[in-house]
């Protein structure tokens, strides 16, 4: 059976790191994607065992696992500027911090909670770059006057979302300086931004001047960011060898005969493959010229020096050989004391995972 594996020690640690590099910096931990992979809840009880007490999601069925499952009092961001009506309704409902990205979404929402006889406790994105939600630094006064127009709004939030800090410092403070720039226009008119919010993992582990009133981490709690850190991953799927056998020289395995046996070879056979989520990746990005050199040269380098896929059996690396199919690989098991049945460590993204059952373990 091939399982993803979670280690709640690794994931504890790099909890905890990351909340002595916030110091007294609120963490809002974001949970969407199915908890990235691990699952809404059973991540949630790791991090509020760990301290954690605020929560960002992106669907509503996020919010209800967590209010459905004793997180009650726990703060909840909605990171989406939702404009459906039965939408805002429910989330108003399960008592979750709305987003407001836009004059016309802030209406609907004190409109709503006027019928309710309610006031909707909202965070307003400020758009600095990233085109989504929110309003332009250029909309300021729209945004000023938001306070004094809508009576059943509670601002208590403040926020925006960089688009380029794992790889831009230039861009990433041209965009911080415009959103505290919309931050102190509105505190000059004597209004309240409440918590000011800007940095995801990336400007967070990479600009500590930047945290503000708070920060919004999910893929630093899995250990996995573009560039290095002393975060680690916190899982790996699990699987076992279906089958062993030689292949003769000149014989192929895998789609399109990408590796051929130079001599009789040990294979070993995994029933783990890309709908799995092996060898899946986010693609790049390729809308520039320079995006498009990037991944040539990338695929120039695993040329080149022959970069190999490995997995682990008997604490071993084993060469992935020949193309990953949809459900099954092939690994180069030569010299290696192994048989059928015999487990095999895969090393995989959570945010790829499909397939196969999450388990954490100590």
């Amino acid at each position: 059976m091939t399982t993803y594996v979670v280690s709640r020690e690794i994931l504890e640690n790099n909890i905890r790191q990351l909340k002595k590099q916030a110091g007294d910096v609120p963490i809002w931990a974001v949970v969407k994607g199915d908890g990235y992979g691990l699952g809404v809840l059973p991540l949630a009880e790791v991090l509020s065992e760990e301290g954690i007490t605020h929560f960002c999601v992106t669907d509503i069925r996020e919010a209800e696992i967590l209010r459905d499952n004793n997180f009650t009092e726990e703060k909840i961001l909605m990171l989406r500027s939702v404009s459906d009506r039965r939408d805002i309704n429910r989330l108003l409902d399960l008592k979750v911090v709305l987003t407001v990205g836009s004059e016309e979404t802030a209406r609907l929402v004190d409109q709503i909670a006027a019928e309710r006889a309610d006031v909707a406790e909202v965070h307003l994105k400020i758009d600095t770059g990233m085109g989504r939600y929110g309003f332009l630094p250029e909309e300021t006064d729209r945004v000023i006057a938001l306070y004094g127009e809508m009576k059943h709004l509670a601002i208590s939030g403040v926020y925006t979302h960089f688009n380029c800090a794992f790889n831009s410092k230039a861009l990433t403070r041209q965009e911080f300086a415009a959103f505290m720039g919309v931050v102190e226009a509105i505190r000059a008119a004597g209004q309240e931004t409440g918590v000011v919010h800007c940095c995801n993992s990336a400007a967070f582990l990479k600009f500590p001047e930047m945290h503000c009133d708070g920060v919004r981490l999910g893929s630093a709690l899995l250990g996995r960011m573009p560039f290095r850190t002393k975060l680690h991953p916190v899982g790996y799927a699990l699987t076992e060898i279906d089958e062993i056998r030689t292949l003769p020289a000149g014989h192929t395995t895998g789609y399109s005969a990408l590796w051929k046996a130079k001599k009789d070879t040990k294979i070993a056979i995994l029933p783990i493959g890309w709908y799995h989520g092996f060898r899946v990746s986010c693609q790049p990005e390729l809308g520039r010229a320079r995006d498009c050199l990037r991944a040539a040269l990338s695929a120039l380098k695993q040329i080149v020096f022959r970069q190999k896929v490995t997995v682990e059996i008997g604490g071993k690396p084993c060469r992935v050989i020949g193309a990953v199919g949809m459900l099954h690989c092939a690994v180069d098991v030569s010299g290696v004391d192994c048989r059928r049945g015999d487990p095999v460590t895969v090393q995989i993204s959570p945010l790829h995972v499909k397939g196969m059952p999450v388990v954490f373990r100590a």
